[in-house]
């Protein structure tokens, strides 16, 4: 088992969450994206917003792929 994967079983038990349950890939992706095409300190903010709105009942491959598609086409706001 990797150290991600003990991490998430570990981290999923903790919050009483089935660690299948949990979109790592998608949560990764969306990180990178952030990470790379917005700014590094955005990366852990979508991640939660990205868990406040699948917690809100949305659908998370939706939530990341709408975040990531946002992150890729980012412009960075002229002062």
């Amino acid at each position: 088992m990797s150290d991600l994967a003990a991490w998430v079983e570990a981290a999923g038990r903790e919050l009483g969450l089935d660690p299948a349950d949990v979109p790592v890939t998608a949560v990764l992706d969306l990180a990178k994206d952030v990470a790379h095409g917005v700014v590094r300190p955005g990366a852990p903010v979508s991640a939660y917003l990205m868990g406040v709105a699948v917690g809100r009942g949305a659908d998370p491959a939706d939530v990341a792929g709408r975040l990531s598609q946002l992150a890729l086409s980012w412009s960075k706001p002229t002062a």
